[in-house]
């Protein structure tokens, strides 16, 4: 379901059974895969990659050169990046054009999840089932399941695939207890 209010490129290819929320802007070249949910005012821009079964909650902005795996998890008011030095004009006053920046590229892997209001910074990577808190900075590639927050976001420590936060004698991406029960 596009909902009417959105505004969605015909070069956009979204997959089956995606929905697409109020007010939605998906540019040219964006690629959606199956089965997810983009909600009320996200912003996708041109040539973003997007997986299977992923969740972009209302008010997030994901921007060209981005790469985001299957089963992800985007709270709400997010902000994916891609400019490194971002300016307005170049040094003799120019106004910069897409030819003017040097595109950074962002990764989110499978099955991560960014909590409210995160920022990531270009050239980073989000490891698989990693987990950042809500309001974080994000400046550095963050491993697998990792638990990680602030400003900047630093690992505290490590997560199963359903989030919990493991037991200092655990490994990363061994089950939790709840996990361990279903």
């Amino acid at each position: 379901m596009i909902h009417p209010t959105s505004d969605v490129s015909p070069q956009a290819n979204i997959g089956q059974n995606t929905s697409i929320w109020h007010q939605a802007q998906i540019r040219e070249q964006a690629i959606i895969g199956a089965n997810c949910i983009i909600g009320k005012n996200v912003y996708i821009d041109k040539s973003v990659i997007i997986g299977n079964n992923c969740k972009i909650q209302n008010n997030t902005s994901i921007y060209h050169g981005t790469t985001i795996e299957d089963g992800v998890f985007i709270g709400p008011h997010c902000i994916l990046t891609n400019d490194t030095y971002p300016r307005a004009i170049n040094p003799n006053g120019t106004l910069k054009t897409d030819t003017d920046w040097i595109e950074g590229k962002i990764i989110i892997k499978h099955g991560a999840s960014l909590g409210a209001g995160t920022i990531i910074l270009p050239n980073i990577t989000i490891g698989t089932f990693a987990l950042i808190g809500a309001g974080s900075i994000v400046t550095k590639d963050i491993p697998n399941y990792a638990l990680a927050y602030g400003n900047p976001a630093k690992i505290t420590g490590v997560v199963c695939k359903c989030g919990n936060k493991l037991q200092p004698t655990q490994k990363p991406g061994e089950n939790c207890t709840k996990c361990s029960s279903q």
